[in-house]
C-alpha cells in the first residue's frame, strides 16, 4: 500500500458513494474522515483540518456550495474537489465561485479522482511550503484571490497590516479594493501604489499558484520595527542599523545614500564604525550578521 500523510474529508449523502471512495483512499494510503452532510463536514474539519475536501453538491439541508463557502472561512487554502452529476455551465462556475479547484463528474471514477487529488495535494503542499518559507527569511507577502480577499499573510505582513488597522477602520477593505481591481486591469507588470493610507503602500506581483492564488509582496513599508531590532541585537547607533538593513537587502552604498538621503562617503564613513563593532573586515560578512540577526539566528552560528 502506498504511503502518504494526507487526510481526506469525503462529504457525500449516500453511504454508498462514502463507502467506494473510502475504500479507493486507503487503498492508497490516504486518511479519510467520513460526513454525510454539511454540518458533519464543518464539525468534523475544525476539529481535524483536513488536507483535501471532497465535496458532493447537492445533498439535503446544506448544499455543496454552502458547505464550500463555510469550509473556505477557515480552510482559506485547503483544496476543495466537487463531486458533481450536474455538468452544466452554471453550476461548474457557481462551483468555482464557491472556492473550489476542481470537479469530478459522477459516477466516480477512482483512478481520475486519485489522480486529482495528488495533483492538488502536491499544489497544496507546495503553496503551504512557500509559505512557511516565507516566514523564516521575514518577507513582507501575502496570498489572495481574485476578489482580493486576504488568503494569509506572513507575520511581518499582519503586524503591518494590523497597524494599517489601526489607522483606520476601513483599511482592509480599501486594500482589497485596489488588489482587486489591479489584479482585474491585469497590470501585474507594474507596481501598485496605494496612497489612501499615512504611509504609500507600494505591492508588486510575486506569482501565481496553480490553485489560482495571488502571491503578492509589499516592496515598500515602514522599517522602524526592523531598524529597532538591528539597534538592539548588533549594539549599533539607529542610523548605524539603517544603514545595516539596507546593506542586508543588498543595497549598494549609492541606494543607500539615496534611501537615507545621505552622501555615498557618508555610508562609508558608517561602514567604517560598523565594521570594528560587528568585528568584521567587508560588507558581505556585515550583511550577512545583519540579515542572521533580522532572523533570530544565533549570531554564532
Amino acid at each position: 500500500m502506498p504511503k502518504t500523510n494526507s487526510t481526506i474529508l469525503v462529504v457525500d449523502d449516500s453511504p454508498e458513494n462514502l463507502g467506494m471512495i473510502n475504500t479507493a483512499l486507503n487503498n492508497e494510503g490516504y486518511t479519510v474522515l467520513v460526513a454525510l452532510n454539511g454540518d458533519q463536514a464543518l464539525n468534523i474539519a475544525r476539529k481535524m483540518p483536513p488536507d483535501i475536501v471532497l465535496l458532493d453538491v447537492v445533498m439535503p439541508v446544506m448544499d455543496g456550495f454552502e458547505t464550500c463557502e463555510q469550509l473556505k472561512t477557515f480552510l482559506p487554502t485547503t483544496p476543495i474537489i466537487f463531486m458533481t452529476g450536474l455538468t452544466d455551465s452554471e453550476n461548474i462556475l457557481k462551483a468555482f465561485a464557491a472556492g473550489s479547484v476542481d470537479y469530478v463528474t459522477k459516477p466516480i471514477k477512482p483512478e481520475e479522482l486519485i489522480a486529482r487529488i495528488r495533483v492538488h495535494d502536491n499544489n497544496a503542499r507546495m503553496l503551504n511550503n512557500a509559505q512557511a518559507a516565507l516566514d523564516m527569511v521575514n518577507q513582507y507577502v501575502l496570498a489572495v484571490n481574485g476578489s482580493g480577499d486576504i488568503l494569509w499573510s506572513t507575520p511581518q505582513t499582519q503586524q503591518y497590516l494590523d497597524e494599517l488597522d489601526a489607522q483606520s477602520s476601513q483599511a482592509e477593505r480599501v486594500l482589497t479594493q485596489h488588489i482587486k481591481a489591479w489584479l482585474g486591469n491585469q497590470a501585474r507588470a507594474e507596481e501598485l501604489v496605494i496612497t489612501a493610507f499615512s504611509t504609500p503602500l507600494t505591492i508588486n506581483f510575486f506569482k501565481q499558484t496553480n490553485d489560482n492564488a495571488y502571491l503578492l509582496r509589499i516592496i515598500e513599508k515602514n522599517t522602524d520595527s526592523e531598524v529597532k531590532r538591528i539597534e538592539k541585537n548588533l549594539s549599533v547607533t539607529p542610523r548605524e542599523a539603517e544603514v545595516l538593513l539596507w546593506l542586508a537587502q543588498g543595497k549598494t552604498n549609492r541606494d543607500i545614500a539615496q534611501i537615507l538621503d545621505m552622501q555615498p562617503r557618508t555610508v562609508n564613513k558608517h561602514l567604517e564604525q560598523i565594521y570594528p563593532k560587528l568585528e568584521v573586515d567587508n560588507r558581505t560578512a556585515a550583511a550577512s550578521i545583519a540579515i542572521k540577526s533580522l532572523l533570530g539566528v544565533s549570531l554564532m552560528a
